[in-house]
């Protein structure tokens, strides 16, 4: 809880840093000093190169001018300096350390938020988007990780329900949903909006192996009263076998159900909804609707309606 109270804190004051720089009407001094930084960048994917508005709030935070040298993971692993770090999540941001500089990451340095070597402060996680490059490729698949419960999470699939009928969905990728959930081998499953939650979770787990053309006409249906006890009419009406799906719950459904608690806590993804590409980079809405074919994220249904995208998550 400290961490993420820290990695909250420290986001807010690195945005006010900007915001401030940007808003400022009063000509300010040029920093007379610099800091240097490595920026550890992806060669593949742009999410996980500089996040340029990171680089100018860390600046205004240090008040110092940035000196930036970008590298690949295979340069940096050359550089003895740096050949120890781990580049699973990039961009990687190393502030070369001073004791001003040093002095300036104190607090979520001595909390154990960040972490530093001899000659750097890293900033790992800190960057709007990023990519996992040692994480097995899924050309061309977008994961929807959502909580089954979660309004924000219902309207994302109401969004790909609305585009499935539209036509708009992009014929050579694919849709799958994926489920957050905690799990305890000694507590068992817990979820945000309750137990009704993590086994409507299960149902459609089992739904998606076994009646998979099915899934979402379920939640076509499902999804206009999602709180509802009467899930069963809700597979009557898609045409799933009730009695199928109740056998396996409590067996193979708890089971598929482990593997979401386990994918999840994988990437560390906790807000519903959440898009994954390729099982590569991690995205909001927004950035879902710059890849190619899923424009649709942040278009209107119809024409003249609003856009059906969340403002929120759970």
């Amino acid at each position: 809880m400290m961490k993420k109270i820290f990695a909250i804190a420290f986001a807010f004051l690195l945005t006010h840093s900007l915001f401030a720089a940007s808003t400022d009407k009063k000509a300010a001094k040029a920093p007379t000093s610099k800091v240097k930084m490595v920026i550890i960048e992806s060669p593949d994917y742009a999410a996980g190169q500089e996040d340029v508005q990171l680089t100018k709030g860390l600046a205004q935070f240090l008040g110092m001018e940035p000196e930036v040298k970008k590298m690949t993971p295979q340069t940096a692993s050359a550089d003895e300096d740096l050949a120890f770090l781990r580049y699973d999540f990039l961009p990687l941001y190393l502030v070369r350390k001073t004791a001003g500089v040093r002095e300036k990451f104190a607090e979520p340095l001595d909390a154990g938020y960040l972490q530093e070597t001899d000659k750097y402060i890293l900033l790992a996680h800190q960057t709007r988007s990023g990519v996992y490059i040692n994480k097995q490729a899924k050309p061309n698949v977008m994961e929807l990780f959502v909580m089954s419960q979660c309004p924000y999470g219902v309207r994302a699939e109401n969004v790909i329900i609305q585009a499935q009928k539209d036509g708009k969905l992009p014929k050579d990728k694919e849709i799958r949903l994926r489920y957050i959930v905690n799990y305890d081998p000694n507590q068992g499953f817990s979820s945000l909006h309750g137990s009704a939650e993590w086994e409507e979770d299960v149902r459609q787990l089992l739904i998606a192996k076994y009646y998979p053309s099915k899934l979402w006409k379920y939640l076509e249906i499902r999804n206009k009263d999602y709180r509802s006890s009467r899930w069963d009419k809700a597979m009557e009406e898609a045409g799933i076998n009730v009695n199928k799906i109740n056998k396996k719950f409590d067996s193979e459904g708890l089971e598929l159900l482990k593997a979401e608690d386990s994918y999840v806590r994988e990437y560390g993804i906790g807000a519903s909804p959440t898009f994954l590409w390729e099982g590569k980079v991690p995205l909001d809405f927004y950035g879902a609707s710059q890849i190619p074919g899923f424009e649709f994220l942040s278009s209107p249904s119809r024409p003249g309606e609003k856009a059906a995208v969340p403002a929120g998550s759970c």
